[in-house]
C-alpha cells in the first residue's frame, strides 16, 4: 500500500510538473510570435498594404484576384522586410528612444542576427514571389524599394543629414506604384501622381513627429530637422511641403485616375490641413505638433478612400 501510494504520489508530481511547463511554455510561445509580428512595423506595414491595394485598383486594365493577392502579399513582406532590417541596424539608436526602447531587439527579447536574417529570408522571398507568380517589373520595382530603404535611408541617411526622411521617404511612396505595375507591367503616369502624394506628404507627418519627439532624436545623436535646424525652421518646412503636398493631390484628376468627387474631397481635406500647419507656424511652442501628425495619418487615409470611392462613381473633369 506504501509503495502503491508512493508511485501514486510521484505520478500526480509529474503531472503538476508538466501543466506548469505547458502554462509557461504557452504564453512565451506566444510572445515569441508576437515579437516577430513586431519587427515587421505592422502599423508601416498597414499603410504601405492599402496603398498599394489602392495602386493595384486604380491601375487601367484588370488582374486576377489570385495575382492580386499575391502581389499585395508580397508588398507586405516586404516593407515588414525592410522594417525587421532596420530594427537589427538601428538597435544602438533603439535603445535610447523612449518610443523604441521597448521594440524586441533593445528590449532583450530578440537575438539581433535572428532579426536580420528574418529580414533578409522575407527580402529574398517576397522579390522572389513577385517575380514568378506576378511579373519582372513589379519584382524589381519591389526590390529597388527594399533595397532603397534598407541601404539608402535607414543605413546612409538617417544618421547623416536632416534631409533624411526628404530623400528616404521615397522608399515608403513607392508601393502604390508596385501595386500598379502588378496590374499594367509598367509606371505610368497615374502610378507616379499617387507616388508624389506620398513623398510630399511624408516630410510635414514626419517632421510633426520629430517636433514632440525631439528629446529622443537628440539623445540617439539622429540630425532630425528640429535637432539640426531648430522649431522655427521646422515649422516652416512642414508648412512648404504641405503647400506643395495639396495641389499634388489633384494631380490624379489631372492625368484621368479620378474624377470630381476625388478632387472636391482632396481639396477640402488639403485646406483643413494646411490649416493644421498655420495654426503650428503661428504657436510659439510645439503644442500642436501631436495633433498635427495625428491628422497627417488620417489625412492620407482619407485621400486614399475618397480614391477608391471615387473609382467607384468616377465622373470626369470636363
Amino acid at each position: 500500500m506504501r509503495q502503491e501510494t508512493a508511485d501514486d504520489m510521484i505520478k500526480e508530481a509529474a503531472k503538476d510538473a508538466a501543466k506548469e511547463s505547458e502554462s509557461a511554455t504557452e504564453p512565451q510561445s506566444r510572445f515569441r510570435l508576437q515579437d516577430y509580428a513586431l519587427i515587421l512595423k505592422p502599423r508601416v506595414m498597414s499603410l504601405v498594404v492599402f496603398t498599394a491595394f489602392v495602386g493595384l485598383l486604380l491601375a487601367p486594365g484588370t488582374v486576377d484576384p489570385k495575382t492580386g493577392f499575391i502581389a499585395i502579399v508580397c508588398i507586405a513582406l516586404g516593407a515588414g522586410a525592410s522594417g525587421a532590417i532596420n530594427m537589427w541596424y538601428d538597435q544602438d539608436i533603439d535603445i535610447v528612444m523612449r518610443r523604441t526602447m521597448n521594440r524586441p531587439i533593445p528590449a532583450g527579447r530578440m537575438n539581433p542576427r535572428e532579426a536580420l536574417m528574418f529580414g533578409v529570408l522575407l527580402s529574398v522571398g517576397s522579390v522572389a514571389i513577385m517575380y514568378w507568380l506576378v511579373n519582372v517589373p513589379a519584382a524589381v520595382l519591389l526590390a529597388v524599394t527594399i533595397l532603397y530603404y534598407v541601404f539608402i535611408y535607414t543605413m546612409w541617411l538617417k544618421r547623416r543629414t536632416s534631409q533624411n526622411i526628404v530623400i528616404g521617404g521615397a522608399a515608403g511612396a513607392f508601393p502604390p506604384m508596385i501595386g500598379w505595375t502588378a496590374v499594367t507591367g509598367d509606371i505610368g503616369l497615374g502610378s507616379i501622381a499617387l507616388f508624389a502624394i506620398i513623398f510630399l506628404w511624408t516630410p510635414p507627418h514626419s517632421w510633426a513627429l520629430a517636433l514632440f519627439r525631439r528629446g529622443d532624436y537628440e539623445a540617439a545623436g539622429v540630425p532630425m530637422m528640429p535637432v539640426v535646424a531648430g522649431e522655427t525652421e521646422t515649422k516652416r518646412q512642414i508648412l512648404i511641403y504641405t503647400a506643395l503636398l495639396v495641389p499634388a493631390t489633384l494631380a490624379p484628376v489631372f492625368v484621368g485616375v479620378s474624377g470630381v468627387l476625388y478632387g472636391v474631397v482632396a481639396t477640402i481635406l488639403g485646406v483643413e490641413f494646411l490649416r493644421r500647419c498655420w495654426r503650428l507656424w503661428k504657436d510659439e511652442g510645439v503644442g500642436m505638433a501631436k495633433p498635427l501628425f495625428l491628422f497627417s495619418i488620417l489625412y492620407l487615409f482619407l485621400i486614399f478612400v475618397a480614391l477608391i470611392i471615387d473609382r467607384a462613381f468616377l465622373i470626369p473633369i470636363l
